[in-house]
């Protein structure tokens, strides 16, 4: 493989949206939050449009030209929950979005919509939809589990259009937790990478190592640090690649490339709390072990599967397929 390029021959630093990060056209308008006679103006609007969000769930819906869309209503047809309502921002032609949490998903008399999760329906529904589901979910999920100041220990009210709890005891204010996590796939001298397996996941499903950052570490030292506990590898050089918002329920993936240290061992040792197994693939191993059912890829909405694809050279199987 060339030095200035990756085996499907596209040029070291090229970049392309991950699932769930392709360019959505939303304006956040992240200075309207704070604004009520702004806010208020916009819910009233004929054309807003309203999901309700639970969960980490919505409904969606085949179209009969074969798309799948967000189920979405009229905001004067919202069941309204003042203190649960999420401005998510405005599209180009000026309409504008909200989410509203509930504690479920509204019933439907149309039998073809389906609560959906990010997992399935962000590999369906087109980037606008996707992008507003994700900032919708990671939103919910910080107001599930932050409900009471970190301060002072008092119960916290919405603020900002979701975006700000504030403690009315102490006059704290919260925002939404984001961790990063890094994610890379290892090289070796042979350009063989490096895949686990997860001692949770079921039998056969392998992907790129990843791990927190912890505090005081930079995202490099992270990625080092990550392959030495879990595989026993020393990585050398590190390349960035992309990212990934995912919300399960509030993490930053921040992908990498990372070659093998210079005159080091390649042999694995696991550390048998969060990877029981581990492996060096060649792209014929790999494609190999697809083509048996030894190995499953990951979700393919997964920035584990982008990178896995740069290397790999060409798109993974999906379920039931061939390399």
């Amino acid at each position: 493989m060339s030095t200035n390029s990756y085996a499907d021959g596209r040029p070291i630093g090229f970049t392309e949206p991950v699932g769930l990060t392709a360019p959505s056209g939303i304006d956040r308008e992240a200075h309207n939050r704070l604004d009520e006679a702004w806010l208020a103006a916009a819910w009233s609007h004929p054309t807003t449009r309203v999901f309700v969000v639970s969960g980490g769930q919505a409904l969606i819906d085949d179209t009969p030209d074969g798309r799948t869309e967000l189920v979405m209503t009229p905001a004067f047809e919202a069941p309204v929950t003042e203190t649960h309502r999420y401005f998510l921002g405005t599209d180009e032609d000026g309409v504008r979005y909200f989410a509203l949490q509930k504690d479920a998903l509204p019933g439907r008399i149309d039998q073809s919509a389906r609560p959906a999760g990010l997992r399935e329906a962000g590999l369906l529904l087109s980037p606008r939809d996707a992008g507003l589901l994700v900032h919708a979910v990671a939103l919910e999920n910080w107001q599930r589990l932050h409900r009471f100041c970190s301060r002072c220990g008092e119960r916290t009210v919405i603020a900002a259009a979701g975006h700000i709890r504030r403690c009315q005891a102490c006059g704290a204010e919260h925002y939404p937790r984001t961790d990063p996590a890094v994610i890379m796939l290892i090289t070796d001298q042979e350009d063989r990478a490096l895949f686990g397996r997860q001692v949770h996941w079921p039998e056969g499903r392998f992907s790129t190592l990843a791990g927190f950052v912890e505090p005081g570490e930079s995202i490099e030292q992270s990625v080092r640090r990550e392959a030495r506990e879990e595989a026993g590898i020393e990585v050398g050089e590190v390349e960035y690649i992309a990212s990934q918002p995912w919300p399960f329920p509030s993490s930053l993936m921040l992908g990498f490339f990372a070659r093998i240290a210079p005159s080091t061992s390649s042999e694995i040792v696991v550390d048998g709390e969060e990877i029981e197994e581990a492996r060096w693939f060649s792209r014929e191993d790999l494609r190999a072990a697809f083509e048996s059912g030894e190995v499953l890829p990951p979700y393919g909405i997964s920035i584990a599967s982008r990178l896995i694809e740069r290397w790999y050279g060409k798109p993974l199987p999906k379920p039931g397929s061939l390399a």
